[in-house]
């Protein structure tokens, strides 16, 4: 069964995110962004274990919510695909989903401070986000989020929140739709940034709790969204980095391959 041309573009879509969100400093060799499945919450779309900045729409399976991939992949696996699992399990009202390691956030997640919002984009970050201490439930680990109490753990923790902090570790980032999460995830790190900046030069002002709830609602509107999206996108562009095109037209075939597989007959001889 040939995948819709909807899912086919949101594919794409999340192809050119994990792209944007690398090329903009957030993400590095490692994190990884994802959707859920927008017909079929029970499952999301990650890409294989693979560099966020080459990503491409082959890259992308399907997984249900136990992270268990729908197709028998042939590639590796993100270890750490349980941290998206887990919130989507969680959050119904979640529609995508960032892990990563920003240097400009990792210096919070290390000394455990909390960052502010400090300018009216940056109030993507919302008041008072939650630090999650994996120690604290799961003693000495590798640090990384590989088993599904540990994701489910980070979930609790991240609660109604659209970000969690990960002691010594980085960021989780979530959102409505996925314009929507590129922004929180770039603007929130931009923030991080801005905030230790000015700490070098005095006391950091923060915004109130009111301008951060009212300047929070910037990236719920379209026009925000969809003007950041096409700025980035633009770069990425010059930059010669876009996914392939052919690829957004192509049939996602490992999505659909279970659906579409004829079923086994029972009995009769092998030949």
């Amino acid at each position: 069964m040939p995948v819709s041309e909807s899912l086919s573009t949101l594919l794409y879509e999340l192809a050119m995110a994990n792209r944007i969100v690398a090329h903009e400093g957030v993400l590095d060799a490692f994190g990884h962004v994802s959707i859920r499945h927008p017909s079929n919450p029970s499952r999301y779309f990650l890409s294989r274990s693979r560099s966020p900045e080459l990503v491409e729409v082959a890259d992308i399976y399907e997984f249900d919510l136990d992270s268990q991939p729908v197709v028998t992949p042939k590639q590796a696996m993100y270890s750490e695909r349980v941290i998206h699992g887990e919130i989507y399990k969680a959050r119904p009202d979640v529609m995508a989903v960032c892990h990563h390691h920003a240097p400009s956030i990792l210096s919070y997640c290390i000394t455990g401070e909390k960052p502010v919002a400090v300018y009216h984009l940056g109030a993507v970050i919302g008041t008072d986000p939650p630090f999650w201490d994996q120690h604290d439930e799961f003693g000495d680990t590798n640090m990384l989020v590989q088993k599904p109490e540990e994701g489910a753990s980070l979930a609790r923790a991240l609660g109604n929140h659209s970000w969690v902090l990960m002691r010594r570790h980085g960021a989780t980032v979530v959102s409505t739709n996925l314009r929507e999460l590129v922004f929180r995830t770039i603007y929130g790190a931009r923030n991080a940034e801005y905030q230790t900046q000015a700490k070098l030069i005095g006391k950091v002002n923060a915004l109130t709790p009111g301008e951060t709830k009212m300047a929070g609602t910037l990236p719920l509107q379209p026009n925000t969204t969809s003007r950041a999206w096409e700025y980035w996108s633009t770069r990425l562009a010059k930059r010669g980095a876009m996914p392939a095109q052919s690829a957004k037209r192509a049939t996602a075939k490992r999505s659909a391959a279970k659906r579409s597989a004829p079923k086994k007959k029972s009995g009769g001889k092998k030949r």
